[in-house]
This record gives structure tokens, C-alpha cells and sequence, in this order.
């Protein structure tokens, strides 16, 4: 069968670009409301691209809808945090009236729930009646009387805009390291001991030197803005009123590493975000400050914005660059690493929106103020996006080593009325549940949290008070975690299978004994074996819930 005009012109003006496949893909599914046989069938001619493997690739995200009308079909936020507030009622009230209503994983509103997502809206309410457009909650205020670094200016009227940015003294940084040399950039990032804020926490600078070092081109900058971790957020509001600092951030790292391009990976979830980058971008390129001659200089960077489509595994920097280079998203074996072979087997530096942002203030103040930020012999600041049984939920920015029950108490409120702590979570769900048991003990900061068998990650702190069943809220983390793997190793795909079967209650058989122990096994397994770092987290859930809540667990094994 021919391929249509419409659709060749559509492909053409697509598979010249740096990673076509998903903004073609989006191209067509946003045109027609699904993405249909017809379609697939000229974007795998137009890209040379195998049929079977194009299909694999579409049907493993999960809002690239095949029927039609699925784009603008609601899909509802059905996360840790929102079922919490009555994200399955209102999912179960859309289906009644007649709407093709479906579940979605986390969509990073934790702060403002229940999302909904039509089309290319995000729609909030507590019934399916209230319903309205939402915008990001702005960042909670600072009451903790500490200095800010990257919520400095965030509160600002118009902060979002290119000229209230510049008037904030955006861009002062990147002229000033125009003028100098890369090497002084990369030694000024390493001083200031900043470390990736995705979640890995690897030394910015470090990393920036060994893409530096790479004598292979052309290099490249991503930011991974995927942010898919439940319970995270932060990047959404430095995005949403803060984008220029992360434009900014991005062009200097692409001048201390050599980078000609980059890309900004950002989830599907934030569709008003992706409409406002796609404007700063094209501002900032107006402005001269992307493109051939930065600002008068030699230099030249490219940046390029391409959309995920749901993905959890996306946000692991093997898979992001699998994503946009158009295959399956898998993670990739290490090593090599992607310093040195990344995005199209080229040296390139992953690096997180929080990261990112940090670098501008970083270069304007020097790193011996960053490093001060911290408490003690910490260096800098955190992005905390805390949410559930809290009173004032929201993105807060603390100084790293701030004691937890600070945050939680003296900043957030506290639980609701009446109420106290059960647990925590730390990473979103990544690192598991830390019990009030433990609370006045932790700091924020990693050497303390993975002391007591947690890390930091990305910031995400769910709070759970005492009136909710700790195994169920055990339940729902490993099936989110058994619905995003990837599939590709067997220890994680059937380990988080097999978890999510134990803690829904099957296998009534097995004595309390056998059950701790059958879970404790694969827990091991999962560590050891599995492929990336959603494997290896996962066992974080089941672990902390034997470690913290050892009676829930056995009411339930032995009911």
C-alpha cells in the first residue's frame, strides 16, 4: 500500500532531525488520535525501520494509544499518593459515565492530586464532577530561614520568562564562562563537590571530565528529565518557573565537555511543561543564546526538546538513550559507560534537571558558597518533594544533612490532626519504608539514610501516618515496580512478580516462617542478578517492611 502525501510530508519534515522516531511518532499520534497500523506502517518505511521492532518499541510505552480516541481518552493518576486520596474512585466514576477511562502510573502531581490527563491537559480535582485545568503548585516557601540556591528567584512574578530571568541575572554565568576556558568551568563544578541530583549521586565534575577527555565526536549533553520515580516533583516546578536556569546550565556544561547538542528527554506526563520549553527554546534561539555564535562567541550548541511517552525505565540513562535513538528502551549492559559511548555510541553526559540548574548559581557564587549551603561537611542543597499524610505537602528545598524530623514537623506541619507517623519512604519507592522507629535518628543526606538500609536518590518522601496498612502500601509499591520492569532480566521480571504475589496474600499455605524466607530469597536474587537499578531497588520495599513492621507482616501471613 503507498504511503499517503500527508503522511510522507509528516515523515519528511521529521527523519532529518536528531532522534526522529519519537517526535514522529507523537507527530501522528497527536494528528490522529492513535497511532494505526497505516502509520506505523510509513514511519517504518520513512525511518528504514523493521515493522516488528517498530511495534515492539510503540506498544512498550504506555500512552501511545492503538485504538482510536485514545488520546484524548482520561487517564488517571492511580500512584502511591493519589490512591491515598481517591484516584481508584475517581477512575471507577469516569468509567461510569461511559468514559474510556484508564489507570496511569505516578504522573509527578503528588502535591496537587488526582491528576487526570486529557489529551494535552492535566485536569486535577477529588471527584470526577471537580475536574479542572491545574497548574504546578508553586515550591513551598522556605521556613527554615536557610539560604536557597535553586529556589533563589523561583517564586518571582514571571520568573519563567526570558526577560524576568535575565533581570534575575540569568545568563551572567554563561557569559562569563564564554570567556574563559572549559577546563576552569569543569574544576569550578568539581570544587563545589556537586553530585548528580537524579538519584545516583555521581560527581558532576568528574563525569564532565571524562566526556571532556573523550578525543571522540560529536559529544552531547542530556538532561534527564524523565522524572518518573512516584513521588517526585521537583523537576516539574524548576522547569515549570525556573526553565532558563536549566537551559543555561545545559549550554555550560555543553561548553566544558565540547558539546555541539543536546537534548532535553522530558516525560509525557507534563504536557503544559513540554509547551513551555518548546517556547523558552525558541526564545533563548532568538536571543542568541543557542545556535551558531553564543552570544558573539565560537561557540555553537544545539538543544533539542523530544517527549517520552511512559516509560518508568526511561529515566535509567541506558534505556533514555535507547529511547531516543529510536530502539527498544532497554537498559544497556555497563560498561561501557555512556562518557565515553552514549547517545549514538558517542561521549555524553547524562545529567539530571536538578543538576542542571544548579550549575548557573554555582559559576555566579563560586563553590565555596555551595559547599557552605550544607550542613556540617555536607555540600549544597536538596530538592525534597514531599507528599501524602502530610499537612503541607510540596517541593522544599533544604540543606543537605537538615534532620528529617525538621522537614517533617517544623517545616511541613506535621501529619494531619490526630495522627502520627507510621513510615516514610525514601527515593519515592525506591528506597523502601523507613519506620517512625527511626525518624529522630535520620538526616538527609546519604551517609546517614543508607545507614539505616535507605539512600536519598531523587528526594521523593512519601509520608504514611498511622492509619494505613503498611502492607498494602507494600503491595502497591512492588506492583508499580512489577508493571514498569522492562522485562529484559528474568530476576526482576518475575522477582517483583513473585513479591507482588506474596504481599497481595497468596500462597496461604506457607507458615510466617517460610514466607519471610521465601521473600528474603528473592530479595537476595534481585540484588545480586538483575540488570539495572529498578531490580535491585525494588527489594528495598520488602526488606524495610520485614525490618520495620515484622507484627503487620505476620497478622497477615498467619490470618
Amino acid at each position: 500500500m503507498p504511503v499517503a502525501d500527508s503522511d510522507q510530508k509528516l515523515i519528511a519534515q521529521w527523519k532529518d532531525e536528531p532522534a526522529p522516531l519519537l517526535p514522529l511518532l507523537h507527530a501522528f499520534h497527536d494528528r490522529d488520535g492513535h497511532l494505526s497500523d497505516d502509520a506505523l506502517r510509513a514511519i517504518s518505511e520513512g525511518l528504514n525501520t523493521p515493522l516488528a521492532d517498530l511495534y515492539g518499541t510503540v506498544t512498550f510505552y504506555h500512552h501511545f494509544s492503538r485504538s482510536p480516541g485514545g488520546l484524548n481518552a482520561p487517564r488517571v493518576c492511580t500512584g502511591n499518593i493519589c490512591c491515598l486520596h481517591g484516584g481508584n474512585e475517581i477512575l471507577e466514576q469516569l468509567k461510569a459515565q461511559g468514559q474510556a477511562a484508564t489507570e496511569m502510573p505516578c504522573s509527578g502531581r503528588c502535591d496537587a492530586p488526582i491528576p487526570v490527563l486529557r489529551g494535552h491537559q492535566t485536569l486535577a480535582g477529588e471527584s470526577a464532577t471537580e475536574l479542572r485545568p491545574s497548574p504546578s503548585p508553586v515550591p513551598r516557601p522556605n521556613p527554615g530561614g536557610t539560604e536557597e540556591a535553586l529556589f533563589i528567584n523561583i517564586r518571582k512574578k514571571h520568573h519563567n520568562t526570558l526577560g524576568a530571568y535575565q533581570a534575575h541575572g540569568g545568563f551572567t554565568a554563561l557569559k562569563s564562562v564564554l570567556s574563559g576556558q572549559p577546563q576552569e568551568v569543569i574544576d569550578t563544578i568539581t570544587d563545589s563537590k556537586l553530585a548528580g541530583r537524579g538519584g545516583a549521586g555521581f560527581p558532576t565534575g568528574l563525569k564532565w571530565q571524562a566526556v571532556a577527555d573523550c578525543d571522540r565526536h560529536p559529544k552531547s549533553i542530556i538532561c534527564n528529565a524523565d522524572e518518573g520515580e512516584p513521588g517526585c516533583f521537583k523537576d516539574r516546578a524548576l522547569m515549570d518557573y525556573d526553565p532558563y536556569a536549566l537551559i543555561e546550565g545545559m549550554i555550560i556544561a555543553a561548553f566544558a565537555t565540547g558539546s555541539p547538542r543536546g537534548f532535553i528527554y522530558l516525560r509525557y506526563e507534563y504536557p503544559e511543561t513540554y509547551a513551555l520549553l518548546e517556547h523558552c527554546l525558541a526564545e533563548a534561539r532568538k536571543a542568541g543564546l543557542l545556535g551558531e555564535n553564543i552570544l558573539g562567541s565560537a561557540f555553537e550548541f544545539q538543544l533539542y526538546l523530544r517527549r517520552g511517552a511512559g516509560a518508568y525505565i526511561c529515566g535509567e540513562e541506558g534505556s533514555l538513550l535507547n529511547s531516543l535513538e529510536g530502539k527498544h528502551p532497554f537498559p544497556r549492559n555497563k560498561p561501557p559507560f555512556p562518557v565515553t559511548h552514549g547517545f549514538e555510541d558517542k561521549p555524553t553526559a547524562v545529567n539530571n534537571v536538578e543538576t542542571l540548574c544548579a550549575v548557573p548559581h554555582i559559576i555566579n557564587k563560586g563553590p565555596k558558597w555551595y559547599h557552605s549551603l550544607g550542613l556540617g561537611e555536607h555540600s549544597g542543597t536538596k530538592l525534597i518533594s514531599l507528599s501524602g499524610d502530610i499537612t503541607h505537602p510540596g517541593n522544599y528545598e533544604v540543606p543537605i544533612g537538615l534532620p528529617l524530623k525538621t522537614l517533617l514537623y517544623d517545616w511541613a506541619g506535621g501529619p494531619p490532626s490526630g495522627r502520627k507517623i507510621q513510615a516514610v519512604t525514601m527515593a519515592g519507592l525506591s528506597g523502601g519504608f523507613l519506620g517512625h522507629q527511626v525518624i529522630d535518628q535520620l538526616t538527609l543526606d546519604d551517609p546517614c539514610i543508607r545507614s539505616h538500609g535507605s539512600f536519598l536518590g531523587a528526594g521523593g518522601i512519601m509520608v504514611f501516618d498511622d492509619s494505613r496498612d503498611m502492607l498494602k502500601a507494600a503491595h502497591d509499591a512492588m506492583a508499580f515496580f512489577a508493571h514498569e520492569s522492562c522485562g529484559k532480566c528474568f530476576p526482576c521480571r518475575i522477582g517483583t512478580q513473585r513479591l507482588t504475589e506474596r504481599l497481595r496474600g497468596e500462597n496461604k499455605e506457607l507458615s510466617a516462617k517460610d514466607w519471610n524466607a521465601e521473600v528474603n530469597d528473592i530479595n537476595e536474587v534481585m540484588k545480586a542478578t538483575s540488570a539495572c537499578g529498578l531490580g535491585m531497588a525494588a527489594p528495598h520495599v520488602t526488606e524495610s517492611l520485614l525490618k520495620y513492621f515484622p507484627e503487620q507482616v505476620a497478622a497477615a501471613t498467619q490470618s
